[in-house]
């Protein structure tokens, strides 16, 4: 570790020989005395003391304040002279000196003189502002507005009061006949018509009857006298402001000497607001008429404070500046050593400079915490670092797709397998919202969102590349601090797991429907060909029904046979015999085969690499392959004739790296869009008599040979086409490293003089064609 520098400068203060410890004294005793009477001058202007500001007081506050104003421009300009003589002698720190005692009068003068331009432009354009025409009409205005409001507010409640005297007048004969029911009405109109109160009172103020009211309070009834003045037509109308209430009275017709008197509460602010404004007039009345002696009072005290503590400012400037001078500098130079990155430098401490003192300790401990906070920095760089590239390497090569989110749900990073999963490049989604790439995973995200959990799990399907997909998805909630935080989003592939798992419950499925069904079978067959055999010659009437029924039991029983024997082949598909095999011939023998069953049909093959030797199961690969031309000659069939044409199929076989490829394209009626992915599970068919069981064999077989089987459209590999484009994928040996031996071409060369011989002889191909295609097509049955 670099050692540390001490930084020691030595130094001479220019003001340190210029003023003594009496001056000093002197000069704080003179700052004392300015600031003083600025502050006397201040306080009775103001009227905040017992003194009465009277001209002659002011006058006198006035001479004190110039005095003392002389004696501060008599010491600052000692003091700047000394500064001046200093620099010229060429002492040490002098400029640094000169520089901070301008500093300070700039700072001390420029806003001092800034703001008595301010302040005095401001006053005027304030007083002005304050009694000009334009004020005074407001606030006039504002009087008018609030007796408009009380004004309005009684000439609603005149409207109501006159509306409900007169109903109530109608509903005589009900205060006669049931009073009970008649309070009601007097509630009712009362409640409607927003009363706070109302009352059927008499001339001598005596209660009749009174609504309910919500608010209980009391309220002032008119005088005996005044009721006497009023007439059915016209309400009197009272404002009581002061009470937060409106009053009125009128009488009721078809009553002897009967009053309603109702009352109506007003906003109480408006109350208290017309009674500040009233007082808020008669105060700017008085300060209107004292404008010009307010000015004359305001300028004067501002300039006289004003230039007391400008020029006193100055003057604690140029002494500060004497003692600041010399660590100032010790800590400019230990500044200059850390601005080149050596955080070792300290300056000296020294008791006597006071809080400069505590400045250079401080600038110490600086360095120091400095230092250590660089070191811990870059540890923690260093560790980050070493984390980051674990986590890359780490989120590289899982499986798993990994997709960190933020908190708006916008895409911050993703490894490989998500961007395969998802089919999209990490620099294309890149800060995108998620939901907005995988709009499957917007409930999941919802629900982690809103949950309290930090792991939510689901599973979603999608569809990328025309292949659908079943992803386990886990979203799990970063820890922080903050309410707002990211997510990590797992995406597992399970497709195939839960193809497998569907696959085995559907094998346990067939070897019960195999064990419980096919036991029952035999005798159910043998007792109808004995009562056929028994009761035949019997049976006189409706003998050709009997004949059909039993037949039919008899047919029916081995057709179920036949399905139940497909389950249990289902359930029990053999292990692959590996060997050493040719693609090439493979393909061809199948091919010819179901040439041969299918003649109206043009089944073509093209095959890539001639030989093409593998290691497979032979026998297996062409039942899989046999059952799925089996499938295109089906869908042809299943073509409306009028659209139907000549059907084709295509049958192609390549290398493709350590995979072998056959493609089988037909112009059938095609695949469905739907749930397209369920076709390979077992017992999922879209024709009336399939068992479901086909293509899930087929992928059995596939998936054995570490392979598997894609459903595509024809129009994927040709523009326009119709029908289906099936591709069958098993593992293979590289190409270099397996040569075809002997047998193989052995083989070849036998199946095409086979094949020769066949096509001049049909008969002598159908005893092959049978041969071979017997067990593949047993096997199973398109789906």
């Amino acid at each position: 570790m670099t050692s540390v520098t001490q930084a020691a400068i030595t130094e001479t203060p220019a003001g340190g020989k210029l003023a003594g410890a009496a001056g000093g004294a002197a000069r704080v005793g003179v700052v004392g005395l300015a600031l003083t009477s600025a502050l006397v001058t201040f306080l009775v202007l103001a009227n905040l003391t017992p003194i009465l500001p009277t001209h002659d007081v002011v006058v006198s506050l006035l001479l004190v304040n110039l005095a003392t104003v002389v004696l501060l421009l008599a010491i600052i300009g000692r003091e700047v002279w000394q500064v001046v003589q200093a620099r010229r002698r060429g002492r040490a720190g002098a400029r640094l000196h000169v520089r901070i005692v301008g500093l300070f009068s700039i700072i001390a003068a420029a806003p001092a003189v800034l703001v008595a331009v301010v302040a005095s432009v401001t006053l005027d354009r304030g007083l002005d502002r304050f009694f000009s025409e334009r004020t005074r009409a407001m606030m006039q205005n504002s009087l008018l507005v609030a007796e408009a409001y009380l004004g309005d507010r009684a000439r609603l409640l005149a409207g109501e009061t006159a509306a409900m005297a007169f109903d109530l007048g109608r509903a005589k004969p009900l205060f006669d006949q049931d009073r009970t029911r008649y309070r009601q009405v007097l509630n009712t109109q009362s409640n409607v018509r927003g009363m706070t109160a109302a009352l059927l009172i008499r001339a001598d103020q005596s209660l009749i009857e009174r609504a309910d009211a919500k608010v209980t309070r009391d309220f002032a009834m008119p005088p005996p006298e005044v009721l006497a003045s009023i007439t059915e037509e016209v309400p009197q109308v009272v404002v009581v402001p002061e009470a937060d209430y409106v009053a009125a009275a009128i009488k009721v017709r078809n009553f002897d000497d009967t009053y309603l008197f109702v009352t109506r509460l007003i906003d109480p602010r408006v109350a208290s607001q017309l009674s500040s404004i009233r007082a808020n007039l008669l105060e700017y009345a008085g300060f209107e008429a004292r404008r010009l002696g307010v000015q004359i009072a305001f300028a004067l005290m501002y300039t006289v404070i004003a230039l007391i503590v400008l020029l006193s400012a100055v003057l604690i400037g140029l002494n500060f500046a004497n003692r600041l001078v010399a660590p100032i500098r010790r800590l400019i130079g230990a500044a200059n050593i850390v601005s080149t990155g050596n955080l070792h430098v300290q300056v000296p401490v020294r008791e006597a400079e006071g809080d400069i003192a505590r400045l250079s300790e401080t600038f110490n401990k600086m360095t120091q915490e400095l230092r250590t906070q660089r070191d811990d920095v870059e540890r923690a760089r260093d560790l980050v670092d070493s984390r980051r590239r674990f986590t890359e390497a780490v989120l590289a090569g899982a499986s798993a797709g990994v997709i960190g989110i933020d908190a708006q749900g916008r895409v911050g990073i993703l490894n490989r397998s998500a961007e395969k999963l998802i089919g999209r490049d990490e620099a294309d989604i890149l800060g995108q919202p998620l939901v907005d790439i995988v709009a499957e995973l917007d409930d999941i995200l919802a629900s982690a969102r809103d949950g309290t959990q930090r792991l939510t799990q689901g599973q979603v399907t999608i569809t990328r590349g025309g292949r659908e997909r079943n992803l386990s998805v886990r979203v799990t909630t970063e820890q922080s601090a903050t309410p707002t935080h990211g997510f990590v989003v797992t995406l597992d592939d399970i497709t195939e797991l839960v193809a497998a798992q569907r696959t085995s419950a559907w094998a346990d499925v067939a070897r019960r429907i195999a064990h419980e069904i096919k036991n029952p079978l035999t005798p159910i067959q043998l007792s109808a060909e004995r009562l056929r055999r028994k009761y035949a010659a019997i049976i006189t009437e409706d003998r050709a029904v009997f004949e059909q029924c039993t037949s039919t039991i008899v047919r029916q029983v081995d057709d179920i046979r036949r399905m139940v024997d497909e389950f249990s082949r289902f359930a029990r598909m053999p292990k692959p015999e590996f060997g050493a095999e040719d693609v090439a011939d493979t393909v061809r023998q199948v091919v010819f085969l179901m040439r041969v069953g299918h003649a109206d049909i043009d089944i073509d093959v093209e095959i890539a690499h001639d030989p093409m030797p593998a290691r497979f199961d032979r026998r297996l690969i062409s039942q899989g392959l046999t059952n799925i031309i089996k499938n295109a000659t089906e869908a042809i069939a299943a073509v409306a004739p009028a659209e139907r044409g000549r059907g084709k199929i295509l049958v192609t076989a390549s290398r493709d790296g350590h995979e072998i490829a056959i493609d089988v394209v037909d112009n059938g009626v095609g695949l469905p869009r739907e749930n397209r992915s369920r076709l390979l599970e077992p017992y999922v068919t879209t024709r009336e008599k399939g068992t479901g069981l086909g293509l899930a064999i087929v992928g059995k077989i596939l998936e054995d040979h570490g392979g598997g089987i894609e459903l595509h459209d024809a129009a994927e590999r040709v523009a326009g086409a119709r029908g289906a484009w099936l591709r069958l994928r098993f593992k293979a040996l590289p190409e270099t490293s397996l040569a075809a031996p002997q047998s193989l071409a052995s083989r070849s060369l036998a199946s095409r003089s086979v094949a020769s011989e066949t096509s001049l002889s049909p008969t002598a191909a159908s005893a092959p064609a049978a041969a071979e295609s017997a067990p593949a097509q047993s096997a199973a049955k398109e789906d």
